[in-house]
């Protein structure tokens, strides 16, 4: 039955991404069913002997590009195809740059520890077969040929996977490499094949990867250790602006639709445009969304989502669709990566990145924690929209001085720009260091723009909080004072102060930044228990403010949603009121908000999103034909109260609760209350064949859910959360043949809050947000 709209107007109301992308983009289920579609075309081509066909004089060079594609588009290593592919290439030996390295690179996704040994050798052979003297002092080549920069940046790419997976690259053969890129930059910025020749895309792509490798190879950490003594915040050397000009030139030139400055290569030119915006944490190549723009490019190239399952290129090489199509899958699928941490850039100088591989270090120990793929961002704050933040679940803002601008005004702008961030779910991480009162003043003075509601204040946060040990156990020597912000569901800021202890405790940043240690250096292991209890802290702090539950970026709407609607009109619009009680009635502020702005959005309703709050006690509950209510305290209502809601309920209005995160005080409660208030009647299981799970009413089919299990861990084990698929479990009483009161003893505010705890049972997003909307729906027609 669909809903009478004649009667009920409009109304408005909003879940966030719950439920639809935003308009006039590719979805994430587009992306997916291309990737699917261009492995199954991969899987149809490959010979009975494992191999692919291959290209003329690169044996094994189509076949580890293939393999590569199908093992980032998520094939796992034991698929029949994949573990064929490698059983031929575990044959072949080094003879060509290109297959070589390509060869290591599969080796190094696919199972490292079994092919150490083979890795090891491709090591040595490429090291063999740099050149060594002349003008292309540092580069590689075809045999028998000069060094160009196509070969060079596909052997770098495979030194960089092996030391990745712990074999050593000799620092001679980096800094050779490193020699050579810089040498061959033209003044623009811009790299081309050779030297001298003039810049195209998909070479200046190569040769900022190649700078951001061999430059993390060579250069030393951002801080030093002498024996068991730390110091932190020492820049050792400078990068240079190499990269910073190829990234100007890349961003004044660029384009998804051709390889700049050439009139093929164009599948080639993005692989290397995915590779630069993962190495240098941008989401944006100058004001370009390399990504989304890239992604839409593909689909349409290849004709859709339906028509065909491989791409085909123009010109040499990628007018074969092999090729073709595994170069779009590696753009695609690594492209994809969920985003874990966005470093937030908020100084003119680099006092904010004093450290400047702290989160790539982190980020890659968390992927090897989870063992999954990740990546970060580097993110101006200033610059930086809303919607620009909510790409990144966790935002680290750091530095040794105040992170405000100057000015009252944007001082306010930026608390703004921040609460919003956080009331859509994020989660902010920060920390002083360099031995900066500057940076904690103005931080505090940040988190009371953020907060002027003074029940969000900085608080130490207790041995038992999840940040010690949500992840692994942090031991207890290594225990360093943590601030909190509880705000909505969990704790929403975490803040480390400027160096614990008076520097006994280096900052967590300076640890990341040591957690790989330079070329031939080893630490004490005073030093090492400092740099893996810091790690820890950074892993648990990660895990405890995603779930380890992160989405791809084309599963991210572009745009966040701003609140209400924009009809000004008050008349005909849907009102729903927070009832006012003792029992922790604000512990999930925008759980209604977002449920209505889910509504305007889903339902084509029109409503009032804004926050209203009613007294049981006050006449004007009876404005409202539906009253939300969520807690986790225990409480009691007076008899003023009770006699208040009993009218109401009689009366014909809705009560529709739910005891955040499925606080057991607060059920005991509610149920103790309407026992009291409603003795002649029960709260009962609405059956799951009930239409109020259905799309009876004009809402959503709900007769299968997820539900979020949270699961106690052992003393060094992670804590984790299972999900479950259940039938939804709400609780109601009847008032003649409608429900006057349905209660879910189940999570329904944090997770409309989108604020996931690994500590919270309920419904995830996605199910709280139809739950409630079906629910909505239900009391308007009744």
């Amino acid at each position: 039955m669909r809903l009478p709209i004649a009667c009920l107007v409009a109304v408005g109301l909003s879940v966030g991404p719950f439920l639809t992308p935003a308009q006039a983009e590719i979805t994430a289920e587009e992306v997916r069913e291309a990737i699917d579609r261009g492995v199954e075309y991969l899987k149809s081509q490959q010979l009975r002997n494992g191999s692919w066909q291959e290209w003329m004089g690169q044996i094994g060079g189509v076949t580890a590009l293939a393999t590569l594609a199908l093992l980032n588009s998520g094939v796992e290593p034991q698929d029949e195809a994949v573990a064929k592919a490698l059983d031929y290439l575990r044959r072949l030996k080094p003879e060509t740059t290109y297959a070589t390295s390509l060869q290591t690179m599969v080796f190094a996704e696919a199972a490292p520890d079994r092919d150490r040994l083979l890795i090891q050798r491709n090591v040595e052979w490429l090291e063999q077969t740099q050149i060594q003297e002349g003008p292309r002092k540092g580069a590689w080549s075809y045999p028998r040929a000069n060094g160009d920069n196509s070969n060079s940046q596909f052997a770098l790419l495979a030194l960089h996977e092996a030391e990745r997976v712990g074999v050593k690259v000799s620092g001679r053969t980096w800094r050779l490499a490193k020699n050579y890129w810089e040498d061959c930059q033209n003044p623009d910025g811009s790299w081309g094949y050779y030297k001298g020749l003039a810049g195209t895309g998909s070479m200046t792509c190569a040769g900022i990867s190649a700078m951001v490798i061999v430059t993390g190879a060579v250069h030393r950490a951002d801080a030093k250790v002498e024996g068991d003594r730390i110091e932190c915040c020492v820049r050792s050397d400078s990068e240079g602006d190499s990269i910073q000009r190829a990234l100007e030139w890349l961003a004044a030139s660029f384009s998804v639709s051709r390889n700049p400055g050439a009139q093929s290569w164009l599948l080639y030119y993005l692989y290397g445009v995915e590779r630069v915006g993962r190495l240098t944490a941008r989401r944006f190549i100058g004001r370009h969304d390399w990504y989304r723009e890239g992604a839409d490019h593909l689909l349409e190239m290849r004709g859709g989502t339906v028509s065909r399952n491989a791409w085909k290129g123009v010109g040499h090489a990628e007018d074969d669709e092999r090729i073709a199509t595994s170069l779009a899958l590696l753009f695609l699928a690594k492209g994809r990566r969920p985003v874990l941490v966005a470093k937030l850039k908020h100084a003119a100088d680099e006092e904010w990145n004093a450290h400047r591989s702290d989160i790539a270090h982190l980020t890659r120990y968390v992927e090897s924690k989870w063992r999954r793929p990740l990546t970060w961002q580097v993110v101006d704050v200033a610059a930086a929209g809303v919607d620009d933040l909510v790409q990144s679940p966790v935002l680290y803002l750091c530095g040794k001085n105040s992170p405000l601008p100057a000015g009252d005004d944007a001082q306010e702008a930026l608390g703004r720009k921040i609460r919003d961030y956080l009331d859509r779910g994020g989660f902010l991480f920060a920390e002083g260091y360099c031995g900066g009162a500057g940076f904690d003043e103005g931080f505090r003075k940040l988190m009371k723009r953020v907060f002027p509601e003074p029940e969000y204040a900085l608080r130490l946060l207790p041995p038992e909080h999840p940040v010690w040990r949500a992840e692994e156990r942090v031991p207890a020597e290594h225990i360093r004072p943590l601030l909190g912000i509880e705000f909505g569901c969990r704790t929403s800021v975490v803040y480390c102060p400027v160096d614990a202890q008076d520097g006994v405790q280096p900052s967590l940043s300076c640890l990341w930044e040591l957690s790989r240690a330079g070329r031939d250096l080893e630490y004490s292991e005073t030093v090492q228990s400092k740099i893996r209890a810091g790690l820890a802290i950074g892993a648990n702090v990660m895990a405890y403010a995603t779930n380890r539950e992160l989405k791809y970026k084309d599963e991210i709407p572009r745009v966040a949603e701003q609140g209400g609607p924009g009809d000004s009109l008050r008349r005909g619009r849907l009102y729903v009121a927070n009832l006012r009680h003792p029992g922790g009635c604000n512990a999930a502020p925008r759980a209604l908000i977002n449920l209505l702005e889910a509504a305007s959005r889903e339902l084509g309703l029109r409503v009032g999103a804004e926050e209203r709050q009613v007294a049981l006690t006050d006449d004007a509950l009876f404005d409202y034909h539906l009253v939300f209510m969520h807690g986790r305290n225990t409480f009691r209502l007076t008899e003023a109260e009770r006699k208040q809601l009993k009218t109401y309920a009689e009366r014909g209005g809705m009560l529709f609760a739910d005891a955040i995160c499925s606080s057991e005080a607060f059920t005991e409660s509610f149920r103790r209350e309407m026992a009291a208030i409603f003795p002649d009647k029960r709260l009962e299981r609405i059956p799951p064949e009930d239409p109020l799970f259905t799309p009876a009413f004009g809402g959503f089919d709900v007769s299968t859910v997820t539900r979020r299990d949270p699961q106690q861990a052992g003393d060094k084990g992670p804590l984790k959360a299972l999900l479950r698929k259940v039938s939804p479990e709400l609780e109601a009483m009847r008032f003649g043949d409608r429900y006057g009161v349905i209660f879910s003893r189940y999570d329904l505010s944090c997770a409309l809050e989108r604020h996931d705890s690994l500590e919270c049972q309920g419904y995830i997003p996605e199910d709280a947000a139809k739950l409630g909307l079906n629910v909505v729906l239900y009391s308007l027609q009744q």
